[in-house]
């Protein structure tokens, strides 16, 4: 089975070894994404909403780039900084995914930076 790395446009810089995206098996895998700028600058700090989004539209891209669409989404692991926030996410969340909901999951954690209040990795089927 091929594997091939997925690019999106203006990618933020990898703060670890890992690809943003790989295509395996008709499946997108996309690396736990935050709210990050392609200069690493960080992006919406202090506002869940914001980061949601952004994170969200990030998702979105690449996905587009491996030929899917967020209709293409099968699952999401969530990871909020604070669960105070957890209805925030949920508001811009359901703005993206209405009558398809993916499968999912959020928990409360430490993110890599302090400023990250959102992370999201995500699964989409393409097809093979």
């Amino acid at each position: 089975m091929p594997i091939e790395a997925i690019i999106p446009p203006s990618p933020p810089p990898a703060l670890a070894p890992y690809s943003a995206a790989t295509k395996a098996g008709g499946f997108i895998y996309v690396s736990g994404t935050v709210a990050m700028g392609p200069k690493g600058e960080s992006l919406g700090e202090g506002d869940a909403r914001e980061q949601t989004r952004i994170v969200i539209e990030s998702i979105k891209a690449t996905i587009e780039v491996g030929g899917g669409t967020l209709k293409n989404v099968v699952f999401n692991q969530i990871f909020l900084k604070d669960l105070k926030d957890y209805a925030k996410f949920n508001e811009v969340y359901r703005e993206y995914w209405t009558d398809h909901l993916p499968a999912r999951y959020c928990i409360q954690a430490e993110l890599v930076r302090p400023e990250f209040l959102v992370e999201i990795a995500t699964t989409a089927y393409v097809g093979p």
